[in-house]
């Protein structure tokens, strides 16, 4: 046995039964195992419909018969078929720009530059431009929306709530009051109805001769709510900045905003990685509150999908295959928030003078 297996063997033991807690934990967890996994596979593998139409399907098992045959539908809602590689086309670039925004040796101007240029691209892609025939945004749907929307809002959101965080913590009576009050205000109001003012209220508040996509409005609106979130994160964060780095930074003749951008604002946001990577993670899951004003997100797309008469029923496969999507993103921004606190992390300590 090498050494490296042997303290594999000794953490496990250790951490399942090195007290008496832990072995009770570690049995009753083998117990509800035990009940739940053999059903499951049961359902999922082996009395399982791999192909056919619905007829083939036996309720005893999982129908993914039906997965293969909605998947689409699933994935992208009412697009028309003959077009479906635009916003197959605009998931590989928002997972592009997420993932370069991701490394840090990428952060700086030309990764500013990218992300407008990417939305537009995206926007672009989903209006079906270029072609015959728009696409309205009452046939877009599925996962292109979903990343659009949470991408677009989260991006948008966070530099407002950055000025937000920095006016709640300003001398400045007045703008502290307005920060205060919009802070507050937006976070007494349900999501909900954020997105009914984006689909009742706004269009009133417009001339008649201006037209407003309702995705449009809903990506206003929902950055506006947001921001009001993501503010107090960083706010969080500011506080933690001893007094100390913004006088050091005024005695060496920096300015305020120089201050902000060069010495609190670095620390500050690394101090809040997990609280922003929870928000983000809340955020992606509040996007099937879309449905409220007819847009179909990746959830209301499959909910829809086992509604089809030919396919009537099928809401298990259809959840799991939506589970599978959320848990892939949401699980990867996880680790990802680990790994990037952990290479932050590595210029924090100073050495010790003498």
């Amino acid at each position: 046995m090498t050494a490296a297996l042997s303290r594999i063997l000794t953490t496990l033991r250790s951490g399942l039964f090195g007290t008496r807690a832990n072995t009770l934990v570690t049995v009753a967890t083998v117990l509800l195992l035990s009940q739940v996994v053999p059903p499951l596979v049961r359902w999922a593998v082996l009395d399982a419909t791999f192909g056919g139409d619905a007829a083939a399907c036996t309720r005893a098992g999982a129908c993914w018969a039906f997965v293969a045959a909605k998947l689409r539908f699933i994935l992208f809602a009412f697009y028309p078929p003959g077009l479906q590689w635009r916003p197959a086309l605009v998931i590989l670039l928002l997972a592009a720009i997420l993932v370069a925004s991701a490394l840090p040796r990428l952060w700086g101007r030309p990764l500013l530059v990218a992300w407008p240029l990417t939305i537009l691209a995206c926007w672009l892609l989903m209006q079906g431009a270029f072609t015959a025939t728009p696409i309205p945004s009452n046939q877009w749907g599925g996962l292109p929306v979903t990343l659009f929307v949470w991408a677009v809002c989260f991006a948008a959101a966070t530099p407002i709530a950055v000025l937000l965080a920095l006016a709640r913590r300003s001398t400045l009576g007045g703008l502290r009051t307005f920060s205060v009050l919009y802070i507050e205000l937006m976070r007494g109001t349900p999501m909900v109805g954020i997105l009914y003012v984006a689909m009742l209220i706004l269009p009133m508040a417009l001339p008649d001769s201006l037209s407003v996509d309702k995705m449009l409005r809903a990506i206003v609106m929902v950055t506006l709510f947001w921001a009001a979130y993501i503010a107090e994160v960083i706010r969080a964060g500011l506080q933690a900045i001893p007094p100390g780095q913004s006088e050091a930074a005024t005695a060496l003749g920096l300015g305020y905003w120089r201050t902000q951008r060069l010495v609190v604002l670095p620390q500050a946001l690394r101090i809040v990685i997990p609280g922003m990577v929870n928000l983000a993670i809340g955020f992606l899951l509040a996007t099937s509150l879309l449905a409220v004003i007819g847009i179909f997100d990746l959830l209301n797309a499959a909910r829809a999908s086992a509604a089809d008469p030919n396919w009537l029923g099928f809401y298990n496969e259809a959840y799991l295959v939506v589970a599978a999507v959320y848990f892939v993103i949401c699980f990867g921004a996880s680790r990802y928030s680990q790994w990037l606190e952990g290479k932050l992390a590595g210029g924090r300590t100073c050495p010790r003078t003498a």
